[in-house]
């Protein structure tokens, strides 16, 4: 992660750490220039004016430099959580789906907030730790060259300081793993709060999700504890460690002074030469940033590394009707076959409706029609083109869907129906709106097709209208609707179905069907059955099978005398 950071960016982290190394540099020359001047001055000569504004002059330098250290530093970890995010969340839409919903909503939404902010300090927390490091060593390298015996004593306590700062890295770096790990089980049972909050009303059990959401936060106070004790043993044992080094290095210093070995101003060198090789605050507070950036880095590496969808950079040829073709497709999840040996062909401008059992694989068949979803074996063709070659911003130009429960996108009502890779005109967003039966209720909208989403309350139908409109807005050789009209009484599905019919007869549809009404009206039925092909054919025929019927009946159907005709039953479906 740092050095991918550092490819980035490499300019501004170099900034930091010269300027750091500046301010460093010059924190190590004040004591020597200190002890010249206060030598001069009670040698009884001239005032040493130049010692003393070379003395002014370091400490406004190692100011100025420590300033221009926050700033850069600030800038740079600013854009450089910029692009992780962006990094992260393009990661996220490009790969499939069930690779995504590996992370949780609460768990993706951390690692894209805190969790990249703290990754993103990692150049500036390293730059820091190298500019913290040079002040002790800068410090002891100080006392050497003044006088060899006073930093003989001070080395007999260098090795419990480095042991401290080593337990003090890798405790800090594990307590922190552990709190964001508990902050992302908050942040998810939050998210499934707030999205089932009307089951939650309804069920009475707010209470309860009140207790869920919050069990994890004891955790978190355990490891956010857990992170002080760390950094509280470290401060402790340095505040018992670090003084009596002192004292002795003092000690030292001063029998030297007495035997004349030693000046006062070389004393008071060594002695601010003491302070700095012992001054393991920095240290500890750049190495507690280092950590916790590493840990974040951890935590963010594998939304970073998801593999998006492949191509060959191919385009179904132009102007094809929309043949879609599925070849021994398979879908495998946890050892479990999803669709097994599925094999379909929907001809160019027919309609297909995929029927099934709750969990037969009508939703996963239909993301791998649309390669929402790429198949463990076999492969989907679009007139004769593999959807695994083509490009897919072609891809999405030439497949539209519409889902059961749409998301909307946009600042507005006409944006959301507009969203897609290609911008229709606002004639072109009104038509789609009113072929989806949506253009009456946007109407009465306060500012109708330009009211803010979130200004428009809407009914799970309406939503599903919008996402009709924007799937009639982006016309292609294929539309795949994925339950898209579930939510909509049946006068209205009646209306959606025959713009559908009108409006798509050079389009091949894909329909992922619940209702008899629905499959009734397709050129042809795929009865779905635990991820394979039962059977495939016109409703007419399947209807008068009894396990068919059973399917959109929740019950098995008996065949018995008194049942209407298929006929009958399919004209009063329609």
């Amino acid at each position: 992660m740092l050095a991918a950071l550092l490819r980035r960016r490499p300019w501004p982290a170099a900034g930091v750490l010269l300027c750091g190394a500046g301010a460093a540099l010059a924190a190590l020359a004040l004591p020597a220039a200190l002890g010249v001047t206060v030598d001069r001055l009670l040698s009884g000569g001239a005032v040493p004016w130049q010692w003393i504004a070379l003395c002014a002059a370091l400490t406004l330098t190692e100011v100025a430099l420590d300033a221009a250290v926050a700033l850069l530093g600030g800038v740079n970890s600013a854009r450089l959580t910029r692009w992780l995010r962006e990094r992260a969340l393009a990661g996220v839409l490009r790969t499939e789906p069930h690779r995504a919903a590996a992370f949780t909503p609460g768990d993706l939404t951390t690692r894209l907030t805190a969790t990249t902010t703290a990754a993103a300090d990692a150049p500036v927390a390293a730059a820091s730790t190298v500019c913290a490091v040079l002040l002790p060593v800068g410090g002891l390298v100080g006392i050497l060259l003044t006088d060899v015996w006073t930093a003989l004593a001070l080395l007999a306590g260098i090795p419990p300081l480095i042991l401290l700062l080593r337990v003090f890295t890798r405790d800090t770096t594990a307590a922190t793993a552990d709190y964001q790990r508990a902050q992302a089980t908050v942040a998810t049972r939050l998210s499934e709060a707030v999205d089932g909050a009307a089951t939650v009303r309804a069920a009475g059990t707010a209470r309860y999700e009140h207790a869920r959401v919050t069990a994890p936060l004891a955790e978190l106070d355990v490891h956010g504890r857990r992170t002080w004790r760390v950094y509280g043993h470290a401060v402790g044992l340095s505040s018992v460690l670090l003084p009596v080094l002192t004292a002795l290095v003092l000690a030292v210093g001063g029998l030297r002074l007495a035997a004349g070995a030693l000046s006062v101003g070389e004393l008071v060198a060594v002695s601010r030469y003491a302070t700095l090789a012992v001054g393991v605050g920095a240290v500890t507070g750049a190495l507690g940033s280092l950590a916790r950036s590493r840990a974040a880095g951890a935590r963010l590496g594998p939304v970073l590394t998801l593999p998006p969808f492949t191509h060959r950079g191919a385009a179904p040829p132009p102007g094809g009707p929309g043949t879609l073709e599925l070849r021994g497709v398979a879908v495998v999840r946890e050892g479990v076959h999803v669709l097994r040996d599925v094999r379909l062909t929907v001809p160019a401008g027919s309609s297909l409706a995929v029927v099934g059992r709750s969990g037969a694989g009508k939703s996963t068949l239909a993301a791998v029609a649309g390669r929402l979803l790429d198949p463990d074996a076999g492969d989907v063709r679009l007139d004769g083109v593999r959807l695994a070659d083509v490009d897919p911003v072609v891809l999405r130009s030439e497949i539209g869907y519409a889902f059961g429960r749409p998301a909307l996108f946009g600042p507005t009502v006409a944006d959301a129906i507009a969203f897609g890779t290609r911008r229709p005109d606002p004639g072109e967003v009104r038509d789609a709106a009113h072929a989806a039966a949506a253009d009456p209720f946007v109407r009465l909208l306060p500012h109708g097709y330009d009211t803010p989403l979130e200004d428009a309350p809407m009914s799970g139908g309406e939503r599903q209208r919008l996402g009709l409109a924007r799937a009639f807005a982006h016309p292609g050789r294929l539309l795949i609707l994925d339950d898209a009209t579930s939510g909509l009484d049946t006068a209205t599905e009646r209306r959606v179905q025959r713009a559908l019919d009108r409006h798509s007869t050079r389009r091949t549809r894909l329909i992922v069907a619940h209702r008899v009404a629905t499959a009734a009206r397709a050129d042809r039925v795929a009865w779905l059955e635990d991820g394979a092909v039962r059977a495939v054919g016109p409703h007419t025929r399947l209807w008068r099978d009894p396990e068919y019927r059973a399917v959109f009946h929740g019950e098995s159907v008996p065949e018995q005398s008194g049942v209407p005709a298929v006929e009958d039953r399919t004209e009063a479906a329609r």
